[in-house]
């Protein structure tokens, strides 16, 4: 299991204060553990490590797992539910893999947030903070950003085998103008516990989605470019290092420096040293080798998973956590791809929502067969929802869609503790906010590092050396 990192569990306020009564009291200070709080105790992890699927650009609630068949026609939409596998749930007609396989997995229909807002909506939901930071800038990150949800898990969780905890594939959420995301980074923790970039997909600034078998584009539809290629880093020993002839390891951390641009220089000796043996790892290792090189898998298991950007992502997830990373953030198309304002219905029909059924239904059946499932927690959810209401937007598209809608989407979970079939919350009939259980970004993360088995008392320090709150939330009932 991964393991915690208790960081002065024991000097919270909430234990000072309870030290200071004990005291009084003319207790042992020994005495003073058998009335701490059960919240203080580290709780049992359900899941050793977390796969979470970022939509960037927003699933449309309606169009996926919040389907509105008796609302009136600008809000219910083109497509039909389905009934699934547990009785009284029902999902969109254009998901029917993961409906049969509704008894592995559950949904939240009442995550809100107070943004439509692009950037600030990938900030929410990738660090679990509904806030935005001190100073933020939608055009690029800065140091003062919240630290992303990998960067904290990363932080928080030991590595396994000397692998990166944290890794995101299968490249950075850069917009189509070159800005590049904030949220996706560690921000106040500092750089260096940045979380590990795969960068398989090439930035791309005029084409969507799950390439080369459903690429497209927003306004004109179907495309393909040549061009585009999925391929994850290759990874090589020199073979000098291999015989010995640079043992120094500034050598290999500078021959790893200019083969991935993913490891800055450490400022503290522990950590530095973590960085060096993640870089040995990822050099010598023969499952991460593995692990990466999904283009050249059994043709099968490329077959399960869609042999495109959306299936070879997700199979690279997969083998990763198996491998012993903690956290895997998995970005299923390059930034905006699920942002449907205009053609939404037939991208979505043919472009959008069958690889990211295949892919994710073929996930639940590997981690499920090989018995990872329970040990694995799989999160799906975008920075937002889309609005209650079609529109059209006749100088951009010839058809209908959706805008942003920060009031409520619909977040999929499943394995790690979770129970199938369940329902947390409801929308109201237009599909436009809570009207039961509401949850936000905070309540999602706080559900992460429970699964991990981080305590609710854990703190990560800044470069300063000051303490700063893992949880800004509870964790979301009923899922267990």
């Amino acid at each position: 299991m991964a393991v915690s990192r208790l960081l002065d569990a024991s000097l919270t306020r909430r234990a000072a204060v309870q030290a200071g009564a004990v005291s009084l009291l003319g207790l042992a200070a020994a005495d003073a553990q058998d009335l701490r709080s059960a919240s203080d105790i580290p709780p049992d992890p359900t899941a050793r490590s977390i796969i979470y699927i970022f939509l960037s650009g927003g699933l449309a609630q309606h169009e996926s797992f919040d389907p509105k068949p008796l609302a009136p026609a600008e809000v219910r939409g083109e497509f039909q539910p389905i009934s699934t596998a547990t009785p009284g749930l029902f999902i969109i007609e254009h998901l029917p893999l993961l409906a049969a396989r509704s008894q592995q997995w559950s949904l939240v229909r009442s995550l809100t947030h107070p943004t439509n807002d692009h950037s600030l909506g990938h900030a929410y939901m990738l660090s679990g903070r509904s806030q935005p930071p001190p100073r933020f800038d939608p055009n690029r990150p800065l140091p003062e950003d919240w630290p992303a949800l990998a960067s904290i898990v990363g932080d928080q969780t030991r590595p396994r085998n000397n692998l990166p905890p944290a890794v995101v594939l299968p490249e950075r959420l850069i917009h189509r103008t070159g800005r590049v995301i904030p949220g996706q980074f560690a921000g106040q923790m500092g750089a260096r516990r940045d979380p590990w970039f795969i960068e398989a997909s090439p930035f791309n600034s005029e084409t969507y989605g799950a390439f080369p078998e459903y690429e497209f584009h927003h306004a004109n539809g179907r495309c393909r470019t040549a061009a585009l290629r999925f391929q994850a880093p290759f990874v090589q020993v020199p073979h000098e290092l291999l015989n010995g002839r640079l043992p120094r390891r500034l050598d290999l951390l500078s021959h790893l420096d200019a083969e991935r641009r993913v490891l800055d220089a450490a400022a503290r000796i522990e950590e530095y040293r973590r960085s060096q043996e993640a870089a040995v790892s990822l050099l010598t290792s023969s499952r991460v080798a593995t692990a990466m090189d999904v283009t050249e898998a059994d043709a099968a298991v490329q077959d399960r998973y869609g042999r495109n950007a959306f299936g070879w992502s997700l199979l690279m997830a997969r083998r990763l956590v198996e491998a012993g990373v903690n956290f895997v953030q998995v970005n299923l198309g390059n930034n905006e791809t699920w942002d449907t304002h205009g053609n939404a219905f037939p991208h979505l029909k043919d472009v959008l929502l069958p690889p990211t059924d295949r892919a994710v239904a073929a996930l639940l059946d590997d981690l499920a067969e090989s018995g990872q499932l329970e040990s694995t927690l799989l999160v799906m959810a975008g920075e937002f929802g889309r609005t209650p209401k079609i529109s059209l937007l006749p100088q951009h598209y010839a058809l209908p869609g959706r805008d942003h809608w920060g009031a409520v989407q619909s977040v999929w979970l499943a394995g790690g503790g979770i129970a199938g079939g369940r329902v947390i919350g409801a929308s109201d009939r237009m599909g436009a906010y809570p009207i039961s259980e509401p949850q936000r970004p905070e309540n999602l993360a706080a559900t992460i590092y429970r699964s991990l088995g981080i305590p609710d008392v854990a703190t990560w320090s800044d470069d300063l050396g000051r303490p700063h709150a893992v949880y800004h939330g509870e964790p979301i009932p009923g899922l267990s």
